[in-house]
């Protein structure tokens, strides 16, 4: 019975004995990882303060700055998107917490997986970034590497895209100082993420890893925190105060608490030693070339890899122009003016080009005929007369009468030359005699009594004396106005003209030795009327009709049938056209303005925090920084009012200023 009890009570101390001691190990720190720290004028790259800085370490959650500066790449090199979906593959949905919680098969978004891996340090989300760029974990391990060749990280080495504790997988204090510097040059637009609280990662709402140190230190803005038992509480941040920028790394740290104090010890070391208003020399991005990454051996070698230290890098392909295509070349705009000309000009034509032929007997027909017409040459003068069934007694005279005379001739050269001839009958002599106040040749026989008339008419040629015409058809009749040799000296008047159906027989009417008249049905006689002899009674005896059957003159006149037709101005359209551009952003005049700032580059950090923190409304927006007195506006474009009014409720909320522009 004794030996039950002393054996029941060694059971008892051994069972409190391990429990001391598990109670122990569990509460009291582990056994601290070496410790390295580095301090960088952020601006400069200039080392201010370091310790152990080279020495080969596990960079734990740190590696997700190398694994979110690659998908910046990917996503400024449009091979990726925010939008684009990612599928989780197995691999990736297996890390270890920290996670976010992703199954396999699963797609997310890449906005959101970012927001996961940088603010929260999700193992998961940043395992799914790398498989979906690398293919798989061992492929983008070594991309990861080969950029961190490109940036100056000559010794680290990555196995994995979220910094589990892996066999190789190492870096030092200022490799990962360097990379942060480069995330914050190379793409300033994505990263203000590391300074945010809070974020929706689309399954879930994160919160940051790197919160205490963000509200403890003044001026932090990042970067990221990493934990593992072999690396210990690592850090890099970044703060800025006044003009200077302080970047430091710390490896090592014991905990969280002590992480953090020992990085605001370096901090206030930092903006101690840094100079102000010195020059910035930001660092040279990574590459981007494909060509580069090709031409890269496909086995990495490791730094303490037998033979690596001689292993050449084949770089070639560098980029010496822009692939982008050349803008198309500007159009000049045509102006106003000339359109408008253009377009009535091209308007008139094709009324003209489309326009029906004007009514038989109208003035606007004798003027179409007029323009279209030649002069008829005398074989068709004959077939005229020939068809006109004349006594042969007319006929021959007339067509004797229809030959040019010398002097026509002489007179019609002259008028194509341009010198101006007195020959008799011509409109020249015409006008002469008009000017002069003596009544014309026409009107001086017409003035005489029959038997003087007649016996002028027969002095200018007999033959015609000798014929008598025909009686007046009826209905056929024109009204002359009588010539006052007193009046003004003005054109003709020529009154309307009345044409009834054409008499069953033709009839043939001499006015004027000169004229000759030839009979022809009403159509043929419409058409030939090239000119009009004016015929005026005496002055003392009172207008009377004349009646003409058909007039076919001998040569061409240049007398005018009619005055100039005189064209009315078009009436100037008193409804103005209004011309109305349309939108086509759909309505979406509308923007919200949050804040002004005294840098183009703190315009672009609020407008960033801004898109992430309202992402729901203002995904959509278009994000715009413009100068103006001095300070840079940070605006987003692009919006409706419903969608910008809305907005500015949820900032306001928040406290972020915020007002709407446009309408």
């Amino acid at each position: 019975m004794g030996d039950v009890a002393s054996l029941l009570g060694r059971i008892l101390n051994a069972v409190f004995l391990a429990f001391i001691v598990s109670t122990v190990v569990v509460t009291s720190p582990l056994q601290a990882a070496p410790f390295a720290a580095i301090v960088m004028d952020g601006r400069t790259g200039e080392v201010l303060y370091e310790k152990n800085a080279d020495a080969r370490l596990h960079p734990a959650s740190l590696t997700k700055m190398m694994t979110l500066y690659i998908v910046f790449q990917e996503i400024e090199a449009g091979r990726l998107s925010l939008d684009t979906k990612v599928t989780v593959t197995k691999y990736a949905a297996s890390q270890p917490p920290s996670r976010l919680g992703l199954k396999p098969g699963q797609t997310i978004a890449v906005r959101y997986l970012i927001r996961a891996a940088a603010i929260k340090s999700a193992n998961d989300a940043a395992a799914a970034l790398g498989d979906h760029i690398g293919g798989d974990h061992e492929t983008f391990a070594k991309r990861m590497t080969r950029t961190a060749r490109q940036l100056g990280m000559a010794n680290t080495t990555f196995k994995n895209a979220n910094g589990l504790t892996a066999e190789g997988h190492l870096s030092t204090a200022r490799d990962m100082n360097t990379l942060g510097r480069h995330l914050f040059y190379d793409f300033p637009q994505y990263y203000h993420i590391f300074s945010r609280r809070t974020a929706d990662a689309g399954i879930a709402q994160v919160a940051n890893t790197n919160t205490r140190f963000l509200d403890s230190y003044e001026g932090a803005d990042g970067i990221k925190t990493g934990y593992t038992g072999p690396a210990g509480f690592n850090l890099t941040a970044s703060a800025h105060r006044g003009n200077k920028h302080i970047i430091a790394t710390v490896f090592g740290g014991t905990s969280s608490a002590n992480r953090n104090a020992k990085m605001a010890e370096l901090m206030d070391i930092g903006f101690g030693k840094a100079k102000n208003n010195v020059a910035e020399k930001p660092p040279k991005a990574a590459p981007l070339d494909e060509a580069l990454m090709a031409s890269v051996e496909t086995g990495i070698d490791e730094i303490d890899a037998q033979g690596g230290a001689g292993k050449i890098v084949r770089v070639s392909g560098e980029v010496k122009t822009s692939p982008r295509p050349k803008a198309r070349p500007g159009i000049p705009a045509v102006p106003d003016e000339i359109a408008i000309a253009m377009a009535e000009g091209i308007d008139g034509a094709l009324a003209e080009a489309t326009a029906e032929p004007a009514p038989a007997g109208t003035l606007d027909f004798q003027a179409e005929a007029m323009a279209v017409a030649a002069p008829a040459p005398a074989a068709d003068t004959e077939l005229a007369l020939a068809a006109a069934d004349l006594p042969e007694a007319v006929v021959e005279p007339v067509a004797e009468a229809l030959a040019p005379k010398p002097e026509e001739t002489v007179a019609l050269a002259a008028a194509d030359t341009g010198v101006v001839t007195d020959a008799p009958g011509s409109f020249e002599a015409q006008a002469a005699a008009l000017s002069s106040g003596a009544p014309p040749a026409e009107t001086q026989l017409a003035a005489l009594p029959p038997a003087e008339e007649a016996a002028a008419v027969a002095e200018i040629d007999p033959t015609l004396a000798a014929m008598k015409p025909k009686a007046r058809p009826e209905g056929m009749t024109v009204q002359l106005a009588t010539l006052d040799p007193a009046a003004e000296p003005a054109a003709p008047a020529v009154e309307e003209v009345v044409v009834a159906e054409a008499a069953p027989e033709p009839e043939l009417v001499v006015t004027d030795p000169g004229t000759q008249i030839a009979a022809a049905d009403p159509e043929t006689l419409l058409t030939d009327v090239t000119g009009v002899e004016t015929v005026a009674a005496p002055a003392t005896a009172a207008p009377a009709p004349v009646e003409l059957a058909a007039v076919v003159p001998a040569t061409r006149r240049s007398a005018p049938i009619f005055d100039a037709v005189e064209t009315a101005e078009p009436a100037a359209n008193a409804d103005e056209e209004v011309v109305v551009v349309m939108s086509t952003s759909g309505g979406r005049h509308y923007g919200v303005n949050v804040g002004e700032y005294s840098s183009r580059y703190e315009a672009e950090k609020a407008l960033l925090k801004t898109a992430l923190a309202e992402s729901a409304t203002l995904n959509e927006g278009l994000r715009k920084t413009a100068q103006s007195g001095g300070k840079w506006r940070a605006s987003f474009m692009g919006l409706t009012a419903e969608q910008a009014e809305l907005a500015c409720r949820r900032l306001s909320a928040r406290a972020v200023p915020c007002e709407t522009v446009g309408g």
